[in-house]
């Protein structure tokens, strides 16, 4: 069960301020239906971080304890610099919605969604849990249901959410808890 609490706290802090957030804005403001956006965002997130949870776990299986705990050591210190740096809504993504507009919202969503997660730290963290935990499915609902939780109310409430939350702060927070993720797998035996 730590695997599934560890992995939606950290996903659903990470995701604050984060480009799929921003889409989420985007996508409950051009089409004002918030159930299949949500939907779309759930779809999207389990197809997305099954991908990266597979490819977390096969990486986990390929490597001794000890280069594993390097390279996971490593990856959450990294993720708390990178979470630092505040993410921007590419016109890529922004425009993704018109571009699979022809599949309805919830397809829109759900494409969109995908896509621009590709890359994006939250898939990252995915990876980096799967390889540190066992149970990849924990993992995977974990940090679909911290996607939720970060995503959904933005959906929601839209702009005046994302205008009470500070963002630093919550940037600041998450940093803090890769940095702390990062030394704690340094610290592993």
């Amino acid at each position: 069960m730590e695997s599934l609490f560890v992995s939606a706290g950290l996903v659903a802090l990470a995701e604050m301020g984060d480009k799929t957030q921003l889409l989420a804005l985007v996508l409950a403001t051009r089409f004002r239906k918030p159930w299949p956006i949500v939907f779309g965002i759930l779809v999207a997130t389990v197809l997305n971080h099954a991908l990266a949870g597979w490819v977390g776990h096969t990486v986990g299986l390929y490597f001794s304890t000890g280069t594993l705990r390097w390279i996971l050591g490593l990856s959450f210190i990294a993720m708390a610099i990178w979470t630092l740096i505040p993410d921007k809504l590419d016109d890529k993504d922004a425009h993704a919605a018109e571009r699979f507009g022809k599949w309805g919202v919830f397809g829109a969503t759900t494409l969109a969604f995908f896509v621009a997660e590709i890359g994006d730290k939250t898939q990252i963290a995915t990876i980096a849990l799967a390889a540190r935990y066992e149970n990849v499915v924990l993992v995977v609902a974990g940090t679909t249901v911290g996607m939720l939780l970060a995503n959904a109310p933005v959906v929601w409430l839209g702009e005046a959410l994302c205008r009470r939350i500070p963002l630093r702060t919550m940037h600041v927070l998450t940093a803090v808890l890769f940095l702390v993720l990062g030394i704690a797998a340094l610290l592993w035996r």
